[in-house]
This record gives C-alpha cells, sequence and structure tokens, in this order.
C-alpha cells in the first residue's frame, strides 16, 4: 500500500460561538493542511497519484476558505468552524474529486497552530 499526501495552508478568521473564552471572539489562523491519499497500485510509470493532481484538488478546495471568516460560510451555517470541523468538511469535499479506481482518500489533518492539529478520516 502506498500514501501519497501534501501539504499546503490558508489564513482565515472564525469565531466559536457558546465557547467559553477568547475564542468566542473574531481571530484568525494560518491552517496547515495536510491531504492523505492511498493507493495499492501504481500506474504504467511507476505513480500511486501525481502530487500535481493531488496539489490542484486540495488548492481548488482550500482556496474557497483562504482569507475569508469561516463563521460567515454556508459550510459551517449549522456548526462553528473549529479544526475538527474544517477537517472534515475538506475530506467530504475532496473525496468526491480524489477517489478513484485504487485511489482512496485516508486523512485530512488541519493544524492551526504549531502545536495543535486535528486528523480526520473515515473508518
Amino acid at each position: 500500500m502506498y500514501e501519497v499526501e501534501i501539504s499546503t495552508s490558508f489564513s482565515a478568521a472564525h469565531q466559536l460561538k457558546g465557547y467559553p473564552g477568547n475564542c468566542r471572539n473574531l481571530h484568525g489562523h494560518n491552517y496547515a493542511v495536510t491531504v492523505t491519499v492511498s493507493s495499492g497500485v501504481l500506474n504504467e510509470i511507476g505513480i500511486a497519484l501525481d502530487f500535481k493532481l493531488l496539489k490542484a484538488a486540495v488548492e481548488e478546495v482550500v482556496s474557497e476558505y483562504d482569507h475569508r471568516n469561516l463563521s460567515e460560510l454556508s459550510d459551517f451555517s449549522e456548526i462553528n468552524p473549529t479544526s475538527e470541523v474544517v477537517a472534515m468538511t475538506l475530506f467530504r469535499k475532496l473525496k468526491s474529486r480524489l477517489e478513484s479506481d485504487g485511489i482512496r482518500l485516508a486523512r485530512v489533518r488541519v493544524g492551526e497552530s504549531d502545536h495543535s492539529a486535528v486528523t480526520f478520516f473515515e473508518e
């Protein structure tokens, strides 16, 4: 089994309604995103999934959030845009773009600082 991953980042603001601390106020993060796909097969030239294709799919989705207030976006109208929810939302948006014969989206990791991150995956 092979795992192919890329990392990218975006900057965005959010606020956590109902949070009993400073995060209830509008604030920003430089989010670090790592997306991992898995494959048990290689193509005829020895590639599981071209890094360029993976990066393009991830950038298309992540660009919707860059320099935005996540709390104002429709993706988060029903739930706070916590790192957990952002990771799950990115996963669900990327799954349909990336999964094909032999390629499975394994996980999406979202870090909101150098010291804290969340990983979402389906069992």
